[in-house]
């Protein structure tokens, strides 16, 4: 038998203060998740797992309600940068390692540990960057959408102008997904 999860069970459980934050949650991470499934369809030859895509891609931001982003109805008391690791902390007790991976890996272009200590960023010392093909088919895809701007898709362009502050090497990354995924 294949067990397969079921995002919403782990969304229902953990979204049930604020109707707006969830459904934030819910539309960011289903127009991050069909990109992400667009892209797999488009790329037979990488072998992407696209129920893997699904499941992870929809609770990619589930560590959100635990930061303080009042623009997003987030009203936790952790810096908005935190919530991938929150999210990954979830999901490891959820019993989901995989996934949680998905949501420590996916902030910017992912965060080196290197980065993390220069920029004495609050959250653990590791390094959270994107290794999977679905891990880097995830992450590529948040950053055409804002969960700000829920109606709006940036452009390719946009898209790489909002990794500027992530620096040289993210911008590089991005520009690399690119020319494999578009």
């Amino acid at each position: 038998m294949i067990f397969m999860l079921d995002p919403y069970t782990i969304i229902d459980k953990y979204y049930t203060g604020s109707e707006k934050l969830r459904g934030v949650l819910l539309v960011h991470s289903k127009s991050v998740t069909d990109k992400a499934l667009e892209i797999a369809k488009k790329h037979p030859e990488l072998n992407i797992d696209e129920r893997f895509i699904y499941e992870a891609g929809m609770l990619h931001d589930v560590g959100i309600f635990k930061t303080n982003a009042p623009d997003i109805y987030c009203h936790g008391e952790l810096p908005y940068i935190a919530h991938g690791y929150l999210g990954a902390d979830m999901l490891r007790e959820e019993g989901f390692e995989r996934h949680a991976l998905v949501c420590e890996r996916h902030t910017g272009t992912g965060l080196s540990l290197d980065n993390i200590m220069k920029e004495n960023l609050p959250i653990p010392h590791r390094d959270m960057q994107p290794i999977s093909i679905e891990e880097q088919v995830i992450c590529f895809a948040d950053k055409f959408f804002s969960k700000t701007h829920l109606d709006k898709v940036k452009t390719i362009e946009e898209a790489r102008n909002s990794l500027v502050k992530f620096g040289e090497k993210g911008v590089a990354k991005f520009n690399h997904w690119c020319d494999l995924f578009l």
